[in-house]
């Protein structure tokens, strides 16, 4: 099942995307969803974030290849930063430049965790219960703030830096899937989460040992291998390249990049 969230007409609501057509239905995936109405044209409708997330959650260095490449020795255990919620944006939407350290903007490709039961320190055989479905995120990242303040909350978390969508997949194995990145139509990341360090449901299983997962929480579970810093020369985001992120099952999480409003 692909679940969106869409604007039309100026609701926005929830439906299950089939094909070329939305079919409308009324309250939410984390309580109960209806199905209600006609469906409607994917043409017609604005895709947005497929959930408003109470919190962000990502993992960093979570692929081998991806640690190997910036010399960075395996973790003993997952390592979690937070995303502002104000980062987030959805498909279509711009990827904008900030004014501060515009010339380091990275892409990241990742396979997103969506939280669909409250979770408190929940075994791995539990997860499952737990996972509402699977998205495809774009940890955008400011690499000159994101080193210069050697933590990584503010290189991470510039509006916009956390396109998400465009639907919430159900049913998929998350530890076998192929994800890539695109630039301006070149591919720059492939890979299969099968290279994860830590799979699905350690991370969840871990994340909830240390913290309570809320309904809508999304969990970024990191990049495979290829970013833009660890490419001879470097490759940076530049106002006017489209970034597209792919994975299997999921679709293409498309957006353009733009610079800084001066207004």
């Amino acid at each position: 099942m692909h679940i969106v969230r869409y604007l039309y007409e100026g609701q926005t609501r929830y439906g299950i995307l089939e094909g070329d057509r939305v079919i409308p239905w009324t309250g939410d995936p984390f309580t109960e969803l209806t199905k209600e109405g006609k469906a409607i044209d994917l043409s017609a409708v604005r895709l947005l974030a497929p959930v408003i997330p109470p919190n962000i959650i990502c993992l960093g260095l979570n692929y081998r290849k991806h640690a190997d490449e910036g010399g960075m020795r395996y973790p003993d255990e997952p390592l979690v930063f937070l995303k502002t919620t104000t980062a987030l944006s959805g498909p279509g939407d711009p990827i904008v430049i900030p004014e501060d350290y515009p010339d380091q903007i990275d892409y990241e490709v990742e396979l997103v965790m969506v939280i669909g039961k409250k979770a408190k320190n929940i075994s791995e055989e539990e997860v499952p219960k737990v996972v509402l479905g699977y998205t495809i995120g774009n940890d955008v990242s400011n690499r000159a703030a994101q080193f210069k303040d050697k933590q990584w909350c503010r290189g991470k978390s510039h509006d916009t830096f956390c396109p998400i969508g465009p639907a919430i997949v159900t049913g998929l194995d998350g530890d076998n899937l192929d994800l890539s990145c695109r630039l301006d139509g070149q591919v720059m990341q492939d890979s299969n989460t099968s290279d994860m360090i830590f799979s699905c449901r350690q991370i969840v299983s871990f994340l909830s040992r240390n913290m309570t997962l809320l309904p809508g929480t999304i969990i970024l579970t990191g990049t495979p291998s290829g970013v833009g810093f660890a490419r001879t020369p470097p490759v940076f985001l530049k106002a006017g390249q489209t970034v597209e992120c792919c994975i299997q099952g999921i679709g293409v999480l498309t957006n353009p990049v733009v610079g800084a409003s001066k207004s």
